[in-house]
């Protein structure tokens, strides 16, 4: 059996940011491949679901990184630094963390470039702070040791695979290619002769872009999409076809033309190696709270003790607590046990303060939605404004006490000003500690069938006719699977598929680059303390 390792280019590939892994897993499980390393350049975008997916069908993960390595200060935007591209695997969870470390710092401090052209970069001092449990390769032709031999100077190439070799050991990999270039003969003979010299072992490995050979034209057009290009122009960025999935057998037939039997069987067998060294990762530990800072003298349980039955009785309209009516006494002790048992008060006293911030500077608040609203302690917190007890809604639906669940209090900010209440939490709680969340835009049937057909040089208005024959159901356009089955909601869509040749084309196309991650955003309000 072959381990293929996987360089899935987040900006040119039809597996971005593991859009398409589940379909990508099912090929892998069909070839009987024991492992898969995912490994998007710049980025980790698939790395939950890749460990998820894999586990789920006894497929060993790799979680990797492509990355963009320069020699200078990553954070120096004045120079125009060379950026070499460089595998880094995680091989175990201490390396998984230093590569989310190592990603982290390359978008907060590295990015080089502006616009498309924007690269989060690294340099080798990082690689060296953080190199525990992590395995590099020389990458491909875009690597630093590739690139030295194409421009002449096998001195140097020599010289960047020692300084890995050095800080890396026996985790340090030469890493051969053949996509059908002429360089990569040329690259491939140079990189053999030097792990000989070095002694470094060498890996056979594959960029993958898609899944099958049959995927060869839909991944050019989405390169003409992103590059603003049409498939008829002759000047633009293409990839020789044969940058998919291989095989086993495949991948044994691969540099035949200039690399001994003998050396491609050692490289297929490390590559098995590298499989052999990854011991998994420990992703899904336990639930961390942030700690909320409360007053001296008190923990987050008696803090939210206090305010809870100060609150309560502020609701009720009675000075002191002890004149609460007796059964909301009684459900706010229920509760507050529950809370306090489950660890969860330092997530009620999160927030309350940045509600309460959100009242006092005047910021809209919604009234609460959702289970929350079961809760008389939400309730007395003037997080949300409606009372359980008067209502009869049960807090069991909210935190149920015979399981171990995360509370999840839904609550809606003016949209204008949810920016302000943002910058508090940052500020409370420190740049470091607040993060907002990603969102990826995907391509639904609409989109894609206008890009596919500019890039097929279809008019316009015949693209837009077609787009605008299918139907929104609940802000969502239903698919062009939906559009050409036996049960179509647009027979004119489906009879022009099946009678005319090149909207046949056209439409297959689209089919097949639907769902792929065309763009990626700041979530408005998603937000990680």
């Amino acid at each position: 059996m072959a381990f293929v390792p996987l360089h899935l280019h987040s900006e040119y590939s039809l597996l971005d940011g593991a859009s398409q892994l589940p379909l990508l897993i099912e090929q892998v499980v069909a070839m009987g491949l024991p492992g898969l390393a995912l490994t998007d350049h710049g980025v980790m975008y698939g790395a939950i679901e890749l460990v998820k997916l894999c586990k789920s069908k006894g497929i060993k993960p790799i979680i990797g990184n492509e990355m963009y390595v320069i020699n200078g200060d990553i954070r120096d935007k004045s120079r125009k630094y060379p950026k070499y591209h460089q595998v880094v695997l995680a091989k175990n969870t201490q390396g998984y963390k230093n590569l989310v470390k190592l990603t982290t710092i390359s978008h907060l401090q590295g990015v080089q470039g502006k616009g498309i052209f924007a690269r989060p970069c690294i340099n080798k001092e990082y690689l060296a702070q953080y190199k525990e449990g992590l395995i590099v390769t020389s990458g491909c032709l875009a690597g630093e040791v590739p690139q030295a031999i194409l421009q002449g100077r096998p001195e140097i190439a020599r010289q960047v695979a020692a300084w890995y070799q050095e800080q890396f050991g026996d985790d340090y990999y030469i890493e051969i290619q053949d996509h059908g270039y002429r360089e990569d003969r040329f690259v491939n003979v140079q990189l053999v002769r030097i792990a000989r010299e070095l002694g470094i072992p060498i890996i056979l490995t594959n960029d993958s872009h898609f899944i099958s050979c049959w995927d060869v034209e839909a991944h050019d057009a989405l390169l003409c999409i992103q590059t603003g290009k049409s498939l008829t122009e002759k000047n633009r960025l293409r990839y020789s076809g044969t940058e998919y999935l291989k095989s086993p057998e495949e991948m044994r037939r691969l540099c035949r033309d200039h690399l001994e039997q003998e050396v491609i069987d050692e490289a297929i067998a490390n590559t098995l190696k590298v499989l052999e060294k990854i011991e998994g990762y420990d992703l899904f530990g336990e639930t961390r709270m942030p700690d909320y800072p409360v007053p001296p003298g008190h923990s987050a349980d008696s803090y939210l003790t206090e305010l809870a039955w100060q609150g309560l009785a502020k609701r009720c309209g009675v000075a002191y607590p002890d004149q609460i009516p007796e059964n909301y006494q009684e459900r706010l002790r229920f509760e507050l046990n529950i809370i306090q048992q489950k660890g969860f008060s330092s997530y009620f006293l999160v927030v309350w303060d940045y509600v309460r911030y959100a009242r006092e500077h005047g910021i809209p608040v919604g009234p609460g939605r959702g289970s929350a609203a079961g809760s008389l302690v939400a309730y007395a917190l003037q997080i949300t404004n409606i009372d359980p007890v008067k209502y009869g809604l049960l807090f069991e639906r909210f935190l149920n006490p015979e399981r171990q669940s995360m509370p999840d209090i839904d609550t809606d900010f003016c949209i204008e000003r949810r920016g302000e209440l943002i910058d508090y939490v940052t500020r409370k709680y420190g740049q470091e500690r607040v993060a907002q969340i990603i969102t990826f835009n995907r391509m639904t049937s609409k989109a894609i069938l206008k890009d596919v057909g500019r890039v097929l040089d279809i008019p316009y208005a015949e693209a837009d006719k077609m787009a605008k024959l299918i139907p929104v159901s609940r802000g969502k356009p239903a698919k062009l699977e939906e559009m050409i089955g036996e049960n179509t909601p647009a027979p004119e869509f489906k009879e022009k598929y099946e009678k005319d040749p090149t909207t046949h084309r056209w439409i297959e196309l689209a089919r097949l680059l639907e769902g792929t991650n065309k763009t990626f955003g700041v979530h408005a309000a998603g937000v990680v303390i």
